[in-house]
């Protein structure tokens, strides 16, 4: 499990935004399939039917679009079917609210039937909601409503905790990927470097990676902020 610290990295719908101003300009047909945003009484329906409550985060996330509304999936249909496909950490399809449903269920259901599965580390928890994933459900990112963290499971492999640090460090990640920036560099392609973009050190690669999963802003082409520097450092104490 990741010992980052707890804090507000930032604010989730800035990082979402990234995402869907890259999509509007590069891939307008993947956008559209988002659908429109999502609503209170939509949300409120889904933790009602979960039996726990959203984290700040994720709900201005579905607000601001939610994947499935106005969509029903087939009777027919797998686990996932109406889930989207673009350029995400782990890969996976990115859930709406009704395919969060659907996956959350499915797991918390399986947890309950596998007797053998040792309480200290099961293979799921209640309070581990999916944000993304496979279509038949065996693979994925979940958001942890009591820490905020992101994780990941898979079907022979324990779940993995504290990926990223929020759900905003995980679309600025998302973000990064569509621009063609990394470690957090919001600047987008083709910017000047300004003079912190300097002499890059490469065994400041640790920190950026710190940096990157804990929803920080700092370039690969430069040197690390010494506030960063600063925290990674207390973290490893």
């Amino acid at each position: 499990m990741s010992n980052a610290p707890t804090h507000e990295a930032g604010d989730v719908r800035d990082a979402w935004g990234r995402v869907t101003a890259w999509l509007e300009r590069n891939d307008p047909e993947t956008l559209a399939a988002f659908g429109g945003p999502g609503s209170q009484r939509a949300v409120r329906e889904a933790e009602m039917r979960m039996g726990l409550e959203l984290p700040g985060e994720m709900r201005q996330w579905l607000l601001a679009n939610d994947i499935d509304a106005g969509r029903r999936p087939a009777a027919s249909s797998g686990l996932v079917t109406l889930g989207c496909e673009i350029p995400l950490p782990g890969g996976h399809l990115l859930l709406g609210l009704t395919d969060i449903q659907r996956v959350y269920l499915s797991r918390t259901g399986w947890e309950e039937m596998e007797s053998s599965s040792d309480p200290g580390h099961p293979f799921w928890r209640r309070e581990w909601v999916p944000i993304a994933a496979e279509r038949d459900g065996l693979y994925g990112t979940f958001l942890d409503t009591l820490s905020g963290a992101i994780g990941t499971w898979a079907e022979a492999e324990g779940p993995e905790e504290g990926v990223y640090a929020s759900l905003f460090a995980y679309f600025q990640e998302t973000a990064d990927r569509l621009e063609g920036v990394s470690s957090g560099d919001s600047r987008g392609p083709g910017t000047a470097a300004g003079p912190r973009d300097l002499d890059p050190r490469p065994e400041d690669d640790p920190i950026r990676h710190w940096a990157r999963t804990n929803g920080y802003h700092v370039s690969d082409g430069g040197r690390v902020p010494a506030a960063i520097r600063e925290a990674f450092e207390a973290s490893q104490r």
